[in-house]
């Protein structure tokens, strides 16, 4: 098993991509503390991870209040005294065009995106280097291309990109890697804008050479499987594109 008793925090854990990467990882192995605003949704999710990793559990968090974040990661560390791998998933934001973006919709982005991502690596950063573990945050291609009408989203997500390569620096020599996953995923979200933008969604569709969407445990969490284990300990610093070549960087 690739991932045999490591400890993972993954946020926005209880749904979507999150619960996708939580099954793939439990499956190798994995104690997974999935940390989520929703308890009905936690508990499902808790239930499936439990059935391959009994030691796993979830803790309810808003992760907007900031200051209970490095709470959550001591809990963590108190509870199975260590931490191996920190997964910032969880992000909110609302489509607008730029124009009529306000105040309110950028501090949407960031106050669930790249705060809680900051302030989790922070608290985390000192448990890792003595596991010389792995930190997987969410890029996206919002931002890498633009996508118009996802101006806060974007701009928190290349700010994720930006402080993700700071922190790849400052860690490598303690063996802490520190990289990206830019996804595109048939999760929940993404079939109710299916359902909402259906000529949009079609025409995002059409532009993935591999003709669909990612599943979230299938290629999103096996891509997660990857980064947190010891098979990819010599990378850091970079954004693998989970997306069906939709985007080729270079």
């Amino acid at each position: 098993m690739k991932l045999k008793d490591k400890v993972v925090i993954i946020t926005g854990g209880a749904g979507g991509i999150g619960a996708g990467m939580g099954r793939a990882m439990v499956k190798e192995g994995a104690i997974v503390v999935a940390v989520d605003l929703n308890p009905e949704a936690g508990a499902k999710v808790l239930a499936e991870l439990q059935q391959h990793s009994p030691q796993s559990s979830f803790i309810e968090c808003d992760l907007t209040k900031h200051d209970q974040l490095k709470n959550v990661v001591e809990q963590v560390v108190e509870k199975y005294g260590r931490l191996d791998v920190l997964v910032n998933n969880a992000h909110a934001s609302k489509q607008v065009p730029f124009l009529e973006t306000t105040p309110e919709h950028l501090a949407l982005s960031m106050d669930t995106g790249f705060y809680p991502t900051w302030y989790l690596m922070q608290a985390a950063i000192p448990h890792l280097k003595k596991t010389r573990g792995n930190i997987i945050n969410f890029a996206s291609g919002a931002g890498l291309k633009g996508h118009k009408t996802q101006a806060a989203y974007a701009a928190a997500k290349e700010a994720i990109r930006g402080i993700t390569r700071v922190v790849a620096n400052e860690f490598g020599a303690d063996g802490v890697t520190a990289n990206l996953i830019s996804p595109i995923a048939n999760s929940e979200g993404v079939q109710a804008w299916a359902k909402a933008q259906p000529e949009y969604y079609e025409g995002v569709l059409a532009g993935i050479p591999m003709g669909k969407f990612g599943d979230p445990e299938q290629d999103i969490g096996r891509a997660a499987v990857f980064l947190a284990s010891e098979d990819s300990k010599y990378i850091t610093g970079q954004t693998l594109m989970v997306d069906g070549g939709s985007i080729m960087l270079h």
